[in-house]
């Protein structure tokens, strides 16, 4: 399953491409993370996103000026990423226990029979 969280948003005072509008433009950076029964990890790459309020209107990086690809990249490194991780969750320690008992029982009923 993948899951996106939000890790930085961040309202600009740059036109709009499409409306020119100063007061509605949004970023918004996401990073995806992978989760399943046995562990959950972060993905490494954060997506950014812009929108505007004032036309509702999502602003593609092909539309984007200069001045809009700069604060990009100053708000992407203030993003926070959260590191790679690899959390385990207790159905993996359940079944780690289990293969240990099992392992030592055919162990023992190997050397003592």
């Amino acid at each position: 399953m993948e899951n996106d969280k939000k890790l930085h948003q961040a309202r600009l005072n740059n036109n709009c491409p499409t409306c020119f509008g100063t007061d509605g433009l949004e970023f918004t950076f996401t990073q995806g993370k992978r989760e399943n029964l046995l562990f959950e990890k972060p993905s490494s790459n954060i997506e950014g996103s812009l929108y505007c309020h004032n036309c509702k209107n999502t602003i593609y990086p092909v539309n984007w000026t200069s001045d809009i690809e700069r604060v990009y990249d100053y708000n992407k490194k203030i993003a926070e990423t959260k590191r790679q991780y690899l959390k385990i969750k207790p159905l993996t320690y359940i079944l780690l226990l289990l293969a240990i008992v099992i392992i030592a029982a055919a162990i023992y009923l190997l050397i003592s029979g």
